[in-house]
């Protein structure tokens, strides 16, 4: 029974493993889209400073050497579930598993760098609108 917990554990952390890097990769896509197509919800400030927080936190723990800690959450949770482990980062795993492609540590730190540099140009050429808190007190 608590070997079944922690499997589904394992998995829950993965989809949101597998969430993370798909909200990372398709909202640059719609951010520059949208900047061409002059949607406004692309510039929202909030959407873009966690955009950005996203991508920088993935870039200095590849900078820094370290595995992603949903990575190492979820091998602990198939740890206890007495699944299979996996060597190395979740992306590196996934694309070797399914596209065959073996590519030393430091070309995973090379394109997460290089992404993150188009998530920069993506605001320098669609800039978000300022943060804003959108709860105004009203005085009488």
């Amino acid at each position: 029974m608590i070997k079944s917990l922690y499997h589904y554990l394992a998995d829950a952390v993965l989809i949101l493993h597998v969430l993370f890097v798909i909200f990372v990769v398709v909202a640059l896509l719609l951010i520059v889209v949208g900047g061409y197509r002059q949607w406004p919800w692309v510039r929202n400030g909030w959407f873009r400073l966690v955009h950005l927080c996203c991508i920088a936190f993935v870039v200095i723990q590849s900078w820094v050497g370290l595995i992603c800690p949903l990575t190492t959450l979820e091998m602990w949770f198939r740890g206890r579930a007495g699944g299979k482990l996996y060597d190395g980062g979740f992306i590196q795993y996934w694309l070797q598993r399914f596209l065959f492609y073996d590519a030393p540590e430091w070309t995973f730190v090379v394109v997460y760098t290089a992404f993150a540099l188009l998530v920069i140009i993506s605001w320098v050429c669609f800039p978000p609108r300022k943060l804003t808190n959108r709860i105004r007190r009203h005085t009488k």
